[in-house]
């Protein structure tokens, strides 16, 4: 696992995990959220080798997720549906990738909500076909840091964790009124 942020210490918090799943590269960002409060912990990449075999490269994946989610005590967990694009080989990768990390999540017994791309860059840029930099530039503002994090998946994940930390008291307020 890379890491591009330092992890925090804290003591009275509640840890979202955004995910972006890939087989090679998997985004992670953790946010702690205190009311409508939001700041990054971590972010990074967990990375498998493309020379190692699907199921072993999943098993590592499960691993780390499972490290993470450990380490942190995460309460909540966003990931990034996936969607299919012109590249079949690639949206089957990623839907392996989201498999296991919602398998890590769900055997952890952390509740999961899944969020569209376009879903995710409505939720932070108000436009559901931003671009990256966008988002970046956004996740960086909102977060109060000095540029977003690096590589990409790690500052995708916190656009995940953050998008799903906005729709969390509607969320909320849906259920308890349901």
């Amino acid at each position: 696992m890379d890491s591009s942020l330092p992890a925090g210490n804290l003591t009275k918090h509640m840890f979202v995990l955004g995910i972006d799943p890939g087989l090679t590269r998997t985004g992670y960002g953790i946010l702690e959220t205190r009311g409508s409060r939001s700041r990054a912990v971590v972010a990074g990449v967990i990375r498998t080798d493309p020379a190692a075999g699907i199921a072993q490269r999943l098993a590592e994946l499960y691993h780390d997720l499972r490290e993470i989610v450990a380490e942190h005590d995460i309460a909540e967990a966003a990931i990034e549906e996936v969607f299919v694009n012109r590249n079949l080989h690639t949206a089957m990768a990623v839907g392996r990738a989201s498999g296991v990390a919602l398998l890590a999540m769900g055997e952890a017994g952390v509740p999961v909500t899944e969020y569209s791309p376009s879903a995710v860059k409505m939720a932070l840029c108000g436009y559901g076909s931003a671009d990256k930099e966008q988002v970046q530039k956004v996740v960086a503002m909102r977060l109060e840091l000095p540029q977003a994090p690096k590589p990409a998946d790690a500052a995708d994940a916190l656009a995940i964790a953050l998008c799903h930390v906005q729709a969390l008291p509607m969320r909320r307020a849906v259920e308890r009124a349901g």
